[in-house]
């Protein structure tokens, strides 16, 4: 018998009757007495073996003399391509709206209920249709506060509907006041400092909110760098000697970083990277997961890719501990401060487990 997947008939017809999408593309079968051609992964009601015939094109069903099936629309792309085109043309549509859209209006747009239009983006995105929406709009802020003529006009612009509503929020928004994110921070007060730990240079900065960047790298200067980059005009406050003890305590997380920190943090992004980044916070100290698995937990099976993008964005290292996510084969890869880091703070969390199991186990022993 040949090794090649669905080369018999007899390896068709089971396919078939397991309606498997991975036959799809590969051949197709007929129904005589429906005078119709399926994807093997077609759901309508199963036919009889003796009028089932199979063809290795759609071409050939058709010059056989038989139409596409109207449930698994055989003659169009794949279902999951249909879906991703719907879904990406759905946040086209958001981002071009000057308003937020309704979900009736974006369900009607792409052809579909409302209920499986939802369902269907969140499946694709991880997000709601309205999450993503929030987060156009404070993209679209971002980017207009710095050219329009005034705050207000730049909140209208990216779709807010009053500015009370929006100041309610600014603060998870932006992270400061609009004028002041308007002036490149001028006016927020951001505290840091740049310590030194066994993985080389460290800068902690704080808003009144919590720690927002947790840096590391070879080069104290390039940290600084980035963090001026980021707020150009905030009034950064540096070498506090009470704030020194807050750097302490992160250099003591990153010695140690199976111990955590119970210190407030300020995450800012955008919902998609929030849930990321809490799944990340729930995994134990010691353990990995894969970024196929972590898009898994944030309900978006097919996100690896999206998942492996919020990491990358995660500026709060160890804290948030993105350097549990590997490879699908185990493999160390796409750590934002180094892999070789990554190496080490596993290497390290092996070890804190591993002393702690042997402690409990004298534990018991006594």
């Amino acid at each position: 018998m040949s090794q090649t997947p669905y080369a018999s008939d007899a390896q068709r017809w089971e396919a078939v009757q397991q309606r498997d999408a991975n036959a799809d593309g590969v051949f197709y079968y007929s129904v005589r007495s429906t005078g119709v051609y399926c994807r093997p992964s077609c759901g309508a009601r199963p036919a009889l073996r003796r009028n089932v015939a199979f063809h290795d094109s759609r071409e050939a069903a058709e010059l056989a003399g038989f139409r596409p099936c109207l449930r698994c629309k055989p003659d169009q792309p794949p279902l999951a391509e249909r879906q991703r085109a719907m879904v990406a043309r759905a946040c086209r549509l958001i981002a071009a709206a000057d308003s937020e859209p309704d979900l009736d209006t974006l369900a009607a747009a792409v052809g579909v209920s409302r209920f499986h239009f939802h369902r269907l983006f969140k499946a694709h995105t991880g997000v709601t249709p309205k999450a993503y929406a929030a987060a156009e709009r404070a993209r679209r802020l971002q980017d207009g506060l710095a050219a329009a003529p005034s705050v207000t006009q730049a909140i209208y612009a990216a779709g807010f509907n009053s500015s009370g509503r929006f100041y309610a929020q600014s603060p998870a928004v932006l992270g400061m006041t609009p004028r002041a994110f308007r002036a490149g921070g001028s006016g927020a007060a951001i505290r840091f400092a740049i310590g030194a730990c066994s993985l080389g240079a460290i800068l902690v900065a704080s808003t009144e909110r919590g720690i927002c960047a947790i840096l590391m790298g070879d080069d104290p200067d390039a940290l600084a760098r980035d963090l001026q980059d980021r707020f150009p005009k905030a009034e950064l406050l540096g070498a506090e000697p009470e704030y020194e003890q807050v750097v302490a305590r992160v250099v003591a997380l990153v010695e140690a970083p199976g111990i955590g920190l119970d210190l407030p943090l300020d995450v800012r992004g955008t919902a998609f990277q929030q849930r990321v980044w809490q799944a990340l916070r729930a995994i134990p100290a010691g353990s990995t997961v894969s970024y196929t698995e972590l898009a898994e937990r944030v309900g978006l099976p097919n996100g690896a890719r999206a998942v492996a993008g919020a990491c990358a964005a995660n500026a709060l290292a160890v804290a948030v501990p993105c350097h549990r996510v590997v490879r699908n084969d185990g493999a160390l890869s796409g750590y934002r401060w180094g892999v070789e880091r990554k190496a080490a703070l596993l290497e390290r969390e092996g070890a804190q487990c591993g002393e702690m199991e042997q402690e409990e186990a004298l534990s018991e022993e006594r």
